[in-house]
């Protein structure tokens, strides 16, 4: 049987943030609809960016996260330390996705050919991206915190909470969508975003099998504790 690598848990969670976010710069760029856990905060991007430029892709998801922890806080009737390690992974990977947009501003935005690659390339690096987060004990943003919480609280089975919270994320950027620019005109939410919701979990239980026969994951540092608080 083949070794298995060393693969450092905290190395897995920066490369996982930069991953991440490069991805859904490309599939924002694509314009086939981003996913369903960032619809909200894309589509709040594109109205409040009409008013200041300043109010970026990035600035919005962590804005939503931030809002998001404060219900999960409320509903579990505690404020929780991983809350707040939650949103400091929130503002790191805000400020990593606008540097991706930036990044990536010049690339083609025109031709179905380079969309579909676009989209396609986003969609394996977003997949990518998170099998390498949960093989890190360092807080996930707050859409992976909220369901896990939620899940853990009520003793529900978290992937029947992950489909709910996914419909109700994508029902509110539809609802978004609406209000901020009309019936009939759909912003982020797009056939891409249906496509992205029916293969995602698929694709990142096998991109983590492959990491898993691959690497060994272990902590380069005795942190794992405080994170777990």
């Amino acid at each position: 049987m083949q070794k298995r690598r060393v693969f450092l848990s905290e190395l897995a969670y920066a490369l996982g943030i930069a991953l991440l976010a490069l991805g859904t710069a490309l599939m924002e760029k694509a314009n086939f609809g981003v996913s369903m856990v960032v619809a909200p905060a894309y589509v709040l991007h594109l109205r409040l960016a009409q008013i200041s430029p300043a109010f970026t892709f990035g600035v919005a998801e962590y804005m939503v996260q931030a809002l998001l922890l404060v219900v999960l806080s409320v509903v579990l009737r505690k404020f929780k330390l991983s809350a707040l390690f939650s949103f400091v992974t929130a503002l790191i990977y805000g400020a990593a996705l606008d540097v991706a947009m930036r990044l990536l501003g010049g690339l083609p935005a025109e031709g179905a050919a380079w969309r579909l690659g676009e989209y396609a390339v986003g969609l394996l690096l977003c997949a990518t991206g998170v099998a390498f987060l949960f093989h890190t004990y360092i807080a996930p943003e707050a859409y992976e915190l909220f369901v896990k919480e939620l899940a853990g609280r009520y003793g529900w089975r978290i992937d029947r909470v992950k489909t709910v919270y996914d419909l109700c994320s994508c029902a509110l950027g539809v609802l978004l969508s609406f209000l901020f620019f009309g019936f009939g005109r759909f912003e982020g939410v797009k056939l891409g975003t249906v496509l992205c919701a029916l293969v995602n979990g698929w694709l990142i239980g096998r991109i983590g099998q492959v990491l898993e026969s691959a690497f060994e994951f272990k902590d380069g540092l005795a942190l794992r504790a405080l994170f777990n608080r």
